[in-house]
């Protein structure tokens, strides 16, 4: 502004701040955006809802492009109006004093520091403190100076003076009264020069000014030249912001922007489940068109591009674009990751080992095998070279955890044991001496989960190895059901992660045909999967983590655990007389076939093992025969068959290009009902069920078109389920509503039209996302729905200026 324009202007702001002062009131945001100019000139200092939060509810006090409360422990105590508490960190970055940055005791003076960096702005067009995040401005608050050249020349020495008097980080060399600094701008403290020295007198009174200046330069030297080096090594404090986001049950699907400037998440704040994308420079956030639907959202290398999944597919979308590119199929995803080459390496399912393919599209090609032990490969993420890429595998407990792979393949090393995925944070992030720039290509920290707690470890990069001890970062971070832990980091050294159990607490709730609440069963809580209704309507089998993921049964509100092995158990299936229940455990290869008597008597015993993953999914009503998914390299899951009698040989029942899942008997054991993506999407079929004879058994082949097949579901379907009586098929359609389809099932079944019964929360709605079957159907025609509770999710946390290194 001009200097004639900006001087009234910076008189009135101070008046306004002397007013506010005068009645102890701080306003600890001033910043361009709470100035308003009126058409006459009036100035209106704005917004003092900081000054307003901390006076009366501390705990509603937020601020854009800021950190907000850093300890919550201050929340249980009052804020009087003469003085932030000690802890806090409230404003706006860039016009934050330097005490205020470091949650110490604010009063006045943060006022008078913001004020000098307005009128700084306002006289030389740009910042006094910039950087490129929030992190960078606060550094360079506390650390830098002003760029006082950038003043024009026409500036009057006074107002220089005044904006430096105003801008001294320590409070206490900074003016201390806004009136002081108001009358210092109108010149009321300048003093006419004397003008009666003679020349003679002048010229060794020069001389010796000139001399003095030189010694008091030199001697200032010898103080800010250790002072800067000092400033340089010495990396700013850590710093905590919490941001919140709508509602969501994927807590685990967010990622940080490379640069650290962007967060996108998955949410439902409208009502639809979808992708939304945020600038951590300001407090609101945007849902993406084309997004619905979305899960594991990651970016592009330069920030413009978001890939994600959803519909079955690896997609891809610009930013300010509304159409999103399919890139590759899935079956179910879980992560990915894209190298600045346009490389793209993703995990498509469950029990797969990991797909590339070019950012652009194109055909997929397999990155990783599966090792002995391992049940599937998921959540990749490049290092720095874009070469070599951390991911993590399922599976047994000595084959489990994080690994680094390579895109020229090799055989993975596993680094560590963990709960769910890692990350790769390069070492001398901060830092912008040359060997930094070579560290990071070779060592870094690598960052998981472990009970529940981050820690970070170095991790040498070149000897694929960590090194050193583990560091805690935070406690009660977020793994979700299928491994993926809370966590992203920016290569500019941002961490952000979500603590929580990994998901809203669930309820097993039962439901008449029309939606209507009925009662429930047990306790809410997050960790309950997969229940499955005894044939007599009185028990529960689920699935539950409480030490380790184990069965357990529920009878009314008593649970009693029915497992107890160290691995992993899942998917109870019920026999039809109720005496035993099959499932899946991992303590020998992964994830066999077991089965227990209901009674608890007895030892499990393992039904069938082999080198393939395998989960139980339907019994006949004769007690004959088992359904059950085996995974297969290139079909991904096919269904088979196993005699639960005899030899116990078993044998396919389908197996085609596509995959197939959720087999299920018709009560008369002469159907089957399942679902396959065959037709681009998840749709519920019907196959006839032929006993396996020996000759079958021994061709261990299933045509996929022996003894046809009936679509049963219109507009999607997943996880059927037959009523009792054989009369009518249920499913989720594509928005997670529960349908009702009739079928008459005589020489050959005839479907009638789907009809929707009422909608349900259940994990994932209408999409497979490899948890299994969420509900059940009793006896009499209720359903049992594992229903999602309404609830806030946990904030994101970002942590600024970590720095594991020891302090220098």
């Amino acid at each position: 502004m001009p200097l004639d324009e900006a001087l009234p202007i910076a008189k009135q702001i101070a008046e306004a701040l002397e007013a506010a002062h005068e009645q102890g009131i701080i306003h600890r945001d001033l910043k361009p955006a709470n100035i308003k100019v009126r058409a006459d000139g009036t100035v209106k200092v704005l917004d003092f809802g900081l000054a307003k939060a901390l006076d009366v509810n501390p705990a509603s006090a937020t601020a854009d492009n800021s950190p907000t409360i850093t300890s919550p422990a201050h929340l249980r105590q009052g804020y009087g109006a003469a003085g932030t508490q000690a802890g806090m960190i409230l404003g706006t970055a860039a016009y934050m004093a330097p005490e205020q940055a470091r949650g110490k005791v604010v009063d006045k003076r943060a006022d008078i520091w913001a004020f000098g960096a307005v009128l700084y702005e306002m006289l030389t067009g740009t910042r006094a403190f910039e950087g490129e995040d929030i992190a960078d401005t606060l550094g360079n608050v506390m650390k830098v100076e002003p760029n006082w050249a950038r003043c024009p020349a026409s500036i009057p020495p006074r107002v220089v003076q005044v904006m430096r008097a105003c801008l001294q980080k320590n409070p206490k060399q900074r003016m201390g009264d806004v009136q002081s600094v108001r009358l210092a701008l109108e010149g009321a403290f300048e003093t006419a020069a004397p003008q009666t020295t003679t020349a003679a007198a002048a010229a060794p009174r020069g001389r010796l000014a000139w001399t003095m200046a030189a010694v008091a330069v030199l001697a200032a030297a010898a103080l800010v030249i250790p002072a800067l080096r000092h400033l340089r090594e010495t990396p700013p404090p850590e710093t905590r912001t919490e941001i919140n986001t709508p509602a969501t049950d994927q807590p685990a699907s967010f990622a940080l922007s490379p640069d650290g400037r962007q967060i996108v998440f998955v949410a439902s704040g409208d009502g639809v489940s979808r992708l939304w994308v945020r600038s951590l420079a300001t407090t609101t956030a945007q849902p993406l068109e084309g997004t619905e639907g979305a899960t594991d959202p990651f970016w592009s290398p330069d920030g413009r591009s978001v890939g994600f999944f959803a519909g079955n597919a690896l997609k891809r979308l610009d930013l300010g674009g509304s159409v999103a590119q399919t890139l590759a199929p899935v079956t179910t995803g879980l992560g990915g990751t894209w190298n600045a080459d346009g490389v793209i390496v993703f995990a498509g399912g469950l029990a797969l080992p990991l797909m590339r393919v070019s950012a652009s599209g194109g055909a997929a090609a397999t990155v990783t095998t599966l090792g002995p032990g391992q049940a599937g490969h998921h959540d990749p993420q490049f290092l720095p070279d874009g070469r070599q890429f951390l991911f993590v595998s399922s599976g047994a407990s000595d084959a489990a955890g994080v690994y680094l792979g390579a895109l020229d393949g090799g055989v993975p090393t596993r680094l560590t044991p963990a709960d769910g995925s890692g990350v790769y944070l390069p070492s001398g992030v901060g830092r912008a001496d040359p060997t930094s720039l070579a560290e990071r290509a070779t060592s870094g920290w690598l960052l998981w989960v472990r009970a529940g707690t981050l820690v970070a470890q170095p991790l040498d990069v070149a000897q694929s190895a960590l090194t050193g001890e583990p560091v805690t970062l935070a406690e009660a971070v977020a793994v979700d059901l299928f491994g993926q832990s809370a966590v992203s980091v920016a290569r500019t050294g941002l961490v952000a992660y979500r603590t929580g159990g990994g998901s809203s607490p669930r309820q097993l709730t039962w439901f008449d045909r029309s939606g209507t609440a009925r009662g429930t069963v047990g306790e809410a809580e997050s960790s309950l999967i997969q229940p499955r209704v005894s044939p007599d309507g009185q028990r529960v089998a689920v699935q539950r983590a409480v030490a380790s993921t184990d069965l357990w049964l529920l009878d009314g509100d008593r649970a009693s655990r029915f497992t107890f092995d160290a691995a992993t158990e899942v998917r109870p299936t019920w026999s039809p007389d109720g005496t035993r229940i099959a499932f899946a455990s991992n303590r020998t290869e992964p994830f066999d076939l077991y089965q227990k008597l209901t009674s608890g008597a007895g030892a499990e015993e393992r039904v069938l093992a082999s080198n393939q993953t395998k989960t139980p999914s339907g019994w006949s009503a004769d007690g004959r025969f088992l359904l059950f998914n085996s995974t297969d390299p290139q079909t991904s899951f096919d269904i088979w068959v196993v005699p639960m009698m005899g030899d116990r040989t078993p044998s396919l029942f389908l197996k085609t290009p596509f995959r197939e899942l959720h087999g299920a008997f018709s009560p008369d054991g002469r159907w089957v009902a399942y679902q396959s993506n065959e037709s681009g999407r998840d749709e519920v079929y019907v196959r006839p069920f032929v006993p396996p004879t020996d000759a079958t058994r021994a061709a261990a082949t299933a045509p996929a078109t022996a003894g046809g097949q009936w679509q049963v579901s219109t507009a999607g379907g997943v996880h059927p389920v037959w009523r009792r009586d054989g009369k009518e098929l249920h499913d989720l359609n594509a928005e997670g509503a529960m349908m009702a389809v009739p079928i008459v099932t005589g020489a050959t079944p005839s479907p009638g039209a789907p009809v929707v019964l009422f909608p349900t929360r259940t994990i994932g709605g209408g999409v497979d996302r490899g948890v299994g079957r969420q509900y059940d159907v009793a006896s009499d025609g209720r359903f049992l729905i594992n229903t999602e509770l309404p609830g806030d999710a946990a904030p994101i946390t970002l942590i600024q200026h970590w720095t594991p290194e020891p302090k220098r």
